[in-house]
């Protein structure tokens, strides 16, 4: 798909300008409400998969099958962030209303390491192909890794990239509105919105080491690529605002993200002798993260009944509090 410069330009200034709407619009620093979140939810995720029909028109309907399933990847992928984002503004105590200010600069600093390692990454397939087996072998050890393994705890005080800006700038104890420096005392200082920002951004360009590669699987279009990785991106922070509360429901979310992980990864390890056809991979896709969405929400719903029915028989252990919605473990 051979994009013109003008093109590239016309998408990007898109983008840009759908932030600064986003921005405008929040510039009071309210708190974003589960209506407002559920809305822009809606408002991306019709712009993202609409955008298909944009690629269908330009280049035919293959191409666009390799965006919508790179779009579907990436989106799915991109929900694992939520827990991150949720951990790291609980560890911050992060006033709700700043909240969207460091996932809109975030998400913009986010598209740039993107494009960078988009584009190095289709150069090195291009330029040394064998890296395709590095590639695809990576993605299989992750998905397997993450199919078997809990979740490896997050410590954002380790970021290494946190502990340079606590040497670069002083930080300041106090959040001084939305803003990512203050003066006190007659010296500027970094206020801790600014070290949130810089653990989002380290802690993106770590998701971005498995999501990049699952799409370069699909599809090696730089356009095809970026674009979906854009849309999907985008749509993160009002998803953030919408499921951050309800994410401890998704319990075989991760499952089915590794089933994923695994399927790209062995699609681009066969590729050289058998070509998946991207409809089939997008069936795939779709199917695996439906089931897993639905088999969450029964087990979680399953699981309340039965914290209820055992109140029920033993009086003395009732609750006045809100049930606990995390997953039973079973020892």
């Amino acid at each position: 798909m051979d994009v013109p410069a003008w093109g590239w330009i016309a998408f990007i200034a898109f983008i840009i300008a759908m932030l600064a709407i986003d921005l405008f619009l929040h510039r009071d620093h309210h708190a974003v409400t589960v209506k407002e979140a559920a809305t822009w939810s809606v408002v991306w995720v019709v712009m993202g998969s609409s955008f298909t029909l944009v690629i269908w028109w330009l280049a035919g309907g293959a191409i666009a099958g390799e965006y919508i399933t790179g779009y579907l990847i990436e989106k799915s992928l991109s929900v694992d962030n939520i827990f991150v984002f949720a951990l790291i503004f609980t560890y911050f105590s992060v006033p709700l209303k700043f909240q969207h200010n460091v996932l809109v600069w975030g998400i913009f600093g986010a598209l740039v390491f993107r494009a960078i390692f988009i584009f190095a990454g289709v150069a090195l397939l291009e330029r040394f192909h064998w890296t395709i087996y590095i590639f695809g072998a990576f993605l299989v050890l992750t998905g397997v890794r993450m199919f078997f393994h809990k979740d490896d705890e997050i410590h954002p005080e380790n970021n290494p990239v946190l502990k340079v800006l606590r040497k670069a700038f002083p930080i300041s104890n106090n959040y001084d509105e939305a803003k990512f420096f203050t003066v006190e005392n007659g010296k500027r200082m970094a206020t801790p919105l600014l070290a949130v920002l810089v653990v989002v951004e380290t802690t993106d360009i770590v998701f971005a080491a498995d999501s990049i590669p699952a799409i370069l699987a699909i599809t090696r279009e730089p356009f095809i690529v970026f674009s979906s990785n854009a849309f999907a991106i985008l749509g993160l922070r009002a998803l953030y605002f919408l499921l951050a509360g309800i994410m401890n429901r998704f319990i075989y979310l991760k499952p089915g993200l590794a089933i994923v992980l695994v399927y790209v990864g062995f699609k681009m390890l066969i590729s050289n002798f058998y070509k998946i056809p991207t409809l089939a991979s997008l069936g795939v896709i779709a199917v695996t993260l439906t089931i897993a969405v639905i088999a969450s929400l029964r087990a979680t719903t399953a699981e309340e009944r039965d914290e209820l029915d055992k109140q029920k028989k033993d009086p003395d252990e009732i609750d006045e509090g809100p049930i606990d919605r995390s997953p039973v473990k079973k020892s």
